[in-house]
């Protein structure tokens, strides 16, 4: 990753350049991940029993 996508990053998820020095690289890739798959729409919401098979 390069230092321009770093920063580009940081700024789609709401990090700071004062905040950067309480995360790491690692962490804003994570966060960056995780951003995009609270966007995904799933079409099939587990029920119990769904649960009780597992």
């Amino acid at each position: 990753m390069t230092t321009p996508l770093f920063l580009l990053r940081c700024v789609q998820i709401g990090i700071s350049i004062r905040d950067l020095d309480l995360v790491t690289a690692g962490m804003v890739n994570d966060m960056f991940s995780e951003m995009h798959r609270d966007e995904e729409k799933f079409d099939y919401v587990a029920t119990q029993a769904d649960f009780d098979r597992f």
